[in-house]
């Protein structure tokens, strides 16, 4: 796995993952994406060979609608996921307000709220164009994820504050644990 192309390809092939991405598509959310773990897990699972997938704490769906910020109006999209996949652990979150909770100045968009996520490697989203074509962002790049290598996005590694919380999250997660080939960054080591 080298590009960009190679992750969409990697994602089309996958039934489950484009049943995932289909159904958050009808929900018609403005600046949809689905990102993080969804996609970073499906990329490491393949580089270490895994047959079976990892098991995901959540689905995160996130979109961007400045109008209505309310915390309801992301359960309600959640609840309607639900009734279209019921078994899946699905998140959804306006990135509109995930700023203020987060302490961080406003997001302009999903992808603008994408790079200041945590990790380069999770700094990734897919959506589905009308025509199911796949679509990547990764702000950040894909240079961290198809190397496994753990480190902090700019944002959160210029800021001492989100840098303490980048470091509790890689102790909290422990990936390594899941994936041995993990490369974590010294920054990330105290």
């Amino acid at each position: 796995m080298k590009t960009e192309e190679d992750i969409i390809l990697l994602v089309k092939k996958d039934k489950w993952m484009m049943d995932i991405l289909k159904a958050a598509r009808t929900l018609y959310l403005p600046d949809w994406w689905i990102c993080a773990g969804f996609v970073r897990s499906k990329i490491w699972d393949t580089l270490h060979g895994f047959q079976e997938r990892t098991m995901m704490a959540d689905i995160d769906v996130i979109y961007f609608d400045d109008q209505f910020t309310e915390k309801l109006e992301e359960k309600k999209w959640e609840k309607k996921l639900r009734s279209i996949v019921p078994d899946i652990p699905w998140s959804v979150k306006n990135q509109a307000r995930m700023h203020i909770i987060n302490y961080l100045p406003p997001y302009t968009c999903s992808v603008d709220a994408i790079s200041k996520f945590p990790e380069t490697a999770t700094a990734l989203g897919l959506q589905l164009d009308r025509e199911d074509n796949v679509i990547l962002t990764a702000p950040c790049g894909i240079n961290d994820v198809i190397n496994l290598v753990l480190k902090p996005t700019p944002f959160f590694k210029d800021n001492k504050q989100l840098a303490k919380i980048y470091k509790e999250r890689i102790r909290k997660k422990n990936w390594k644990s899941i994936w041995n080939n993990l490369i974590i960054h010294p920054f990330d080591i105290d």
